[in-house]
């Protein structure tokens, strides 16, 4: 009996009468069917939702880079970058020396030539006029370098070097380079492109312990950078590359060729910018270097940093420490040339076997009180104490001239001196040079910061002796001369030497005298000037008047006038 339904009791796999077997093929198109209905109405859901998380994916870091730019904070220059040094130079702007921690100093962009400018955008980044402050692409390289192990990678634009250089610290890591490229891109926003730029010149490192485009001017090529050359100002810019190579150029050859294809370099490309004409390009010439490493320096010319440093500490009201820390110019009254010719008069004579020979310079101009010589030892390094400023060298007949004049203040003690100091002496004499009128001896013209004088040299004068005196004076050293410009010798015996000459444009005073050095338990001791001391004197003298009136003409050598207060009549 069959189960109600006709269904009950059927055997597996028997067919139901009246219909046909479903293949499985056919469920499996009907479950396709469904699937793309299906698909094609969340189609615009699941697009959105494809969106969306591509939105997130990038929304993420640009709002995250949003977020650190808006927190990042431009830092100050570190401390070291900060630190200047002070330079000396001479009267016609030869570079003396400098003093302080760091071989730098500051100068505005308006003294740096277009074309020094030009060279180092040529060689370093030729976008940096246009560029938004970050290279991608030097990014890019830079961040795979650190992550694969690689060597350093340049091709960071100069706003990213000014960063790196002078705001951040030297390591070489990611967030480091994330965080140059920040505030690359928000100084530039920032600061103008000029501001960028002095930043860099003032601060990157140009090799022989230069840093910034002024120290690195005087010390490839004695100049200032405001009076850079194109060839010179190529030539530095080719260095910045790999300053500690190149900064042997002049001096190894090598080097020095390979320097001048870099330069060949910079300078096509400055012609292809624009920068420079072609006659321009074509005059250019690869420029002399001054050689490296240096030499030997003058230990003579410390003694005339000394006097100026302490002269400038003075008139500008800070220590000598703030001084030489301070980026200042010195321009001294010192003439370097007339310097050289004591010296070199002064190392011609033989030394004695156990005596050491001293000598001091002094030359003044008279009314004035500028200091052209002040020569005050052969060594600072063997002897820092300055003969010529605090030598007390026993005057013996020197003060011949002043007998019975009457001296006003700061004069008036000399007569009574019995070992003035070279200085002190060179002003009496520079004092009856300009008729009685005694102008205070200096050492500093001027004083300069970034382009601004803060201080300017102005002659003070009074009168120390009364004109009669002072003609008298002139006329007992004319008489014991006999030619002009008027001279007088004397001293103490054959223990000491002095010799003054003088005219209306000059005072120089020398004085000579000798020690035996302090050995085997014995005391230094006074001793004899050796054979030739004389004619030194009258040697040194004569050499400084004419050095200067080669440097300086019209500076020395004036004609003493022929006026009745220089009468003929007869010599007290």
């Amino acid at each position: 009996m069959s189960a109600p339904g006709g269904s009950a009791g059927t055997e597996p796999g028997a067919v139901v009468a009246g219909r046909a077997p479903r293949p499985a093929r056919t469920r499996v198109a009907r479950f396709l069917r469904a699937r793309r209905i299906r698909a094609r109405r969340t189609r615009g859901r699941r697009l959105r939702r494809a969106l969306i998380a591509l939105a997130v994916v990038f929304a993420a870091p640009a709002g995250a880079a949003v977020v650190a730019y808006r927190l990042t904070v431009i830092p100050e220059p570190h401390p070291e970058t900060a630190m200047q040094s002070t330079v000396f130079v001479d009267s016609h702007g030869g570079y003396l020396g400098r003093r302080g921690p760091v071989d730098r100093q500051e100068v505005p962009l308006s003294q740096v030539p277009r074309h020094v400018q030009e060279a180092v955008i040529a060689a370093e980044n030729r976008s940096f006029r246009t560029d938004s402050g970050v290279s991608p692409s030097a990014v890019v390289r830079a961040a795979w370098s650190t992550l694969s192990g690689g060597g350093r990678q340049g091709g960071s634009t100069i706003t990213q070097q000014y960063v790196k250089n002078a705001l951040l610290s030297p390591e070489r890591s990611l967030s480091r380079k994330a965080r140059e490229a920040l505030i690359a891109v928000k100084l530039d926003r920032t600061r103008s492109k000029d501001e960028i730029l002095a930043g860099y010149l003032n601060t990157v490192y140009f090799g022989r312990g230069a840093a910034g485009v002024q120290a690195a001017a005087r010390n490839y090529f004695g100049v200032d950078a405001q009076d850079l050359s194109i060839g010179q100002g190529a030539a530095l810019a080719a260095v910045v590359n790999i300053p500690s190579y190149y900064e042997r150029a002049g001096s190894d050859a090598a080097v020095t060729a390979k320097l001048e294809h870099r330069w060949e370099w910079v300078l096509d490309a400055m012609a292809d910018s624009g920068a420079i004409t072609s006659a321009q390009r074509a005059a250019a010439r690869f420029p002399a270097f001054r050689f490296y490493p240096p030499g030997a320096t003058d230990g003579q010319r410390q003694y005339l940093i000394d006097v100026a440093a302490k002269e400038a500490a003075g008139r500008l009201g800070i220590t000598q420490d703030e001084l030489a820390r301070g980026g200042y110019t010195v321009r001294t009254t010192f003439d370097l040339t007339a310097q050289d010719a004591a010296s070199e008069q002064i190392a011609g004579l033989p030394p004695g076997k156990d005596t050491r020979l001293h000598t001091a310079v002094v030359a003044l101009v008279p009314g004035d009180g500028a200091v052209r010589v002040l020569y005050g030892g052969a060594d600072y390094a063997r002897q820092p104490f300055n003969d010529a400023i605090a030598g007390a060298v026993e005057a013996g007949t020197a003060l011949g001239p002043f007998a019975g004049t009457r001296l006003s203040a700061p004069l008036s003690g000399l007569p009574r001196a019995a070992a003035p100091t070279p200085y002190r002496l060179a002003a009496a004499y520079a004092t009856a040079a300009a008729r009685g009128s005694y102008a205070r001896p200096y050492t500093v013209e001027r004083i300069t910061r970034a382009g601004r004088t803060l201080y300017a040299a102005r002659p003070h004068t009074r009168t120390a002796m009364d004109p009669f005196s002072a003609v008298l004076v002139t006329k007992r050293m004319a008489a014991a001369s006999g030619v002009l410009p008027a001279a007088f010798t004397g001293g103490a015996g054959t223990r000491t030497l002095w010799r003054t000459t003088y005219d209306d444009g000059l005072a120089v005073t020398a004085a000579l005298f000798a020690r035996c050095p302090a050995r085997h338990g014995h005391t230094a001791r006074t001793a004899q000037l050796p054979a030739g001391a004389g004619d030194l004197a009258v040697r040194v003298t004569t050499e400084v008047r004419d050095r200067l009136e080669q440097s300086s003409p019209g500076a020395a050598h004036t004609p003493v006038p022929a006026s009745p207060a220089w009468g003929s009549g007869p010599v007290p």
